[in-house]
């Protein structure tokens, strides 16, 4: 199975999607740390928000085979820069969370203009297309 590090602002749903894909019972903790699981790398919220953290994913990034960039559905912004996907070497997909709470349309724009050619909706908490991903990262 392919290595995925999932990005994203603080609250957009890393941990919870990374639950989701392992089957965990659903729990909030903030993530304080890179936690390196199995074939999940997680990644705080602080390191995309904070340009002198940034740096960091970068470097994370050469430890997955994929990188997945993560917009929650209500985002009303993107941390995302246009054709930032040129800078990774990796394949790139583009991740709307929080489907239930607004439609994705904006954040699906938003990972496109990033320069995701594939992206995945998903809602962790019932579950709703993260086996799909699960899939891509099996192939």
């Amino acid at each position: 199975m392919k290595k995925i590090i999932l990005i994203g602002r603080s609250g957009v749903g890393k941990t919870t999607l990374k639950q989701a894909m392992r089957k965990e019972k659903i729990e909030y903790h903030k993530t304080q740390y890179v936690d390196w699981s199995d074939y999940i790398i997680d990644t705080p919220g602080e390191y995309v928000e904070n340009k002198n953290l940034s740096c960091a994913l970068g470097l994370y990034a050469y430890e997955a085979d994929v990188v997945g960039l993560l917009l929650s559905a209500d985002d009303w912004f993107s941390v995302y820069s246009p054709n930032m996907v040129g800078l990774v070497n990796r394949d790139v997909i583009g991740i709307v969370t929080k489907t239930d709470l607004a439609s994705p349309k904006s954040a699906e724009l938003w990972l496109e203009l990033a320069g995701c050619k594939k992206i995945f909706k998903v809602n962790s908490i019932t579950g709703e297309g993260v086996d799909e991903i699960v899939e891509y990262l099996k192939q």
